[in-house]
Parts: structure tokens; C-alpha cells; sequence
């Protein structure tokens, strides 16, 4: 069944919203540019994760779970990366919140398309191995957000421990 297909569903909004993802993905791939030069600009990482996060809080609120979950995936990323100081590794992350973006990208056509379950024709091996590879490099990093403390963080249910990357994969089926 096709999203379009539902009644519950009104296809000028989910046009609305792809054409703003879209606006929004290219403020994320300027973001991507600007850390290219210098992964270890200080809050960069941070506002990719708060520009993704609206397209995550927008996913959820059309039941486009798949895209919102990914967009979860890549928000965790920039607040991880935005913690750490490993310059190589930055370069790495970058490299990865790339393709993360460019998938995002081909997710969203998918939805124009009417499509909900927009990973299902998408190629994401190789993406996969390079996320498992970051989990690993990540978890020393026990905070999911920049903005919160410890404390506030561990009085948060939802707080994102080292184990996130590798839970949202799971869920996204990956």
C-alpha cells in the first residue's frame, strides 16, 4: 500500500515536507562542506545534529518511522562527533555524515514516490560497516547529546548511551 493511499494521508503536506527535508538536506551537506575544511570547528557537529533533528521530529509526526530512526542515527553521530577532539577521526565522521546524507536524500525521493518504507530499495552495505566501525570508535563517548549534562542527561530516560548507533541500526533493521 502506498502512503498516498492512505485517506488518513494528505499528499500536499508530505510534498511539503520533502521539498523542506530537502531544503534542510542542503543546509546539512553546506554544514558537511564547512567541516570538511576543519573537523574540529567546535559546536559544528552539534548544529548538524540539531539541523537533522528537525527533519526527525517532522519524520515521526508523518508515521515515516524508517526516516525518522535515521535521522536519529545521524543527530547521535553529530553529538558524539561534537565530543571528541580526534582530528583523523572527525575527518572519518565527516566522510560518513556524507553518505548519511546522501541516503536521507534517496530516502526521502522515496517518499515523494509515496514509498514508507524507504530502506528497502536503497544499497546500505558498505554504509553499515563504516556505522559499525564508528560505534566502536565511540564508546568512550557515553553522552548522546551536546546540550545536557551527565546529571541531566542520566535523569532523561531517553538519553543515548555508547550502545546507541549500534540500537538504532537494529532498528532500522541494518
Amino acid at each position: 500500500m502506498s502512503l498516498f493511499d492512505d485517506p488518513n494521508v494528505d499528499k500536499e503536506l508530505i510534498m511539503d515536507f520533502c521539498k523542506e527535508t530537502n531544503d534542510l538536506i542542503v543546509e546539512l551537506e553546506k554544514i558537511l562542506a564547512e567541516l570538511e575544511k576543519n573537523p574540529s570547528q567546535k559546536g559544528m557537529f552539534g548544529q548538524f545534529g540539531q539541523k537533522i533533528d528537525r527533519i526527525m521530529g517532522a519524520s515521526k509526526s508523518f508515521g515515516l518511522d524508517e526516516v525518522a530512526t535515521f535521522c536519529e542515527l545521524g543527530k547521535t553521530i553529530g553529538y558524539k562527533a561534537d565530543q571528541t577532539t580526534d582530528d583523523k577521526l572527525l575527518n572519518v565522521v565527516v566522510a560518513i555524515l556524507f553518505d548519511a546524507v546522501y541516503l536521507l536524500s534517496k530516502m526521502i525521493a522515496q517518499v515523494k514516490t509515496g514509498n514508507s518504507h524507504v530502506l528497502k530499495n536503497l544499497n546500505t552495505k558498505a554504509f553499515v560497516t563504516r556505522l559499525k566501525w564508528l560505534s566502536d570508535k565511540f564508546k568512550h563517548i557515553e553522552r548522546g547529546s551536546c546540550v545536557l549534562t551527565k546529571e541531566e542527561e542520566a535523569k532523561n530516560k531517553s538519553s543515548l548511551d555508547q550502545s546507541a548507533i549500534d540500537d538504532l541500526m537494529k532498528s532500522l533493521g541494518l
